[in-house]
């Protein structure tokens, strides 16, 4: 029998803590494996947002888990696992073939690429939106934001991500070995 990881991804912890999202996208994962005669051997969970590529640590353990049995990596959606082309590609590059989404009929390259182009672009309509909804409320005076996360903790917690954030990013990296590499050779500003 074919066993699966399923992988399930919403976007916010408040979306995780309703289950709504959560539900849909576990209810089409078990009726595709009833389909396929698969037995669903594990489930992942992860609240992040799609556009965060770099930082998925429970979709790494599940990837990792998969080519390790040599199960079958299985998303509701193609948008659940990404809105990013060319990350689904190195996803699907360390699956292989054992992997599944239930919203494509098959999963080669070619129509991969198509989905992938669509929640791509899809992310860049949420963005748009999103942007367009906030400045329609700031015009009507509404308050913005939640005062609930506007604590001493979520501050420095911001400031704290940030800096990880920093410390990650290539070109920052690039800048300090050069600035390390002008201090040993006694460039002056």
């Amino acid at each position: 029998m074919k066993k699966y990881i399923s992988y399930l991804r919403v976007s916010t912890k408040g979306q995780e803590r309703s289950g709504l999202g959560l539900e849909a996208q576990r209810a089409i994962i078990e009726h595709y494996a009833k389909i396929d005669e698969a037995e669903i051997e594990h489930e992942f969970i992860e609240a992040i947002s799609g556009k965060d590529i770099e930082n998925r640590p429970i979709l790494m353990e599940a990837i990792k888990l998969c080519n390790e049995k040599k199960y079958i990596f299985i998303v509701a959606k193609l948008d659940r696992l990404s809105r990013d082309i060319e990350h689904i590609f190195k996803l699907k590059k360390l699956l292989g073939d054992n992997f599944k989404s239930c919203d494509l009929p098959d999963t080669d390259t070619v129509t991969l690429g198509i989905y992938a182009i669509f929640a791509q672009r899809e992310r860049k309509i949420i963005s748009i939106r999103t942007k367009v909804a906030l400045e329609a409320k700031k015009k009507r005076g509404e308050k913005m934001g939640n005062p609930q996360y506007f604590t001493q903790e979520t501050r420095e917690l911001g400031g704290k991500m940030q800096r990880e954030k920093a410390i990650k990013n290539i070109n920052n990296k690039m800048a300090s070995g050069m600035i390390a590499r002008y201090n040993r050779e006694e460039y002056t500003l």
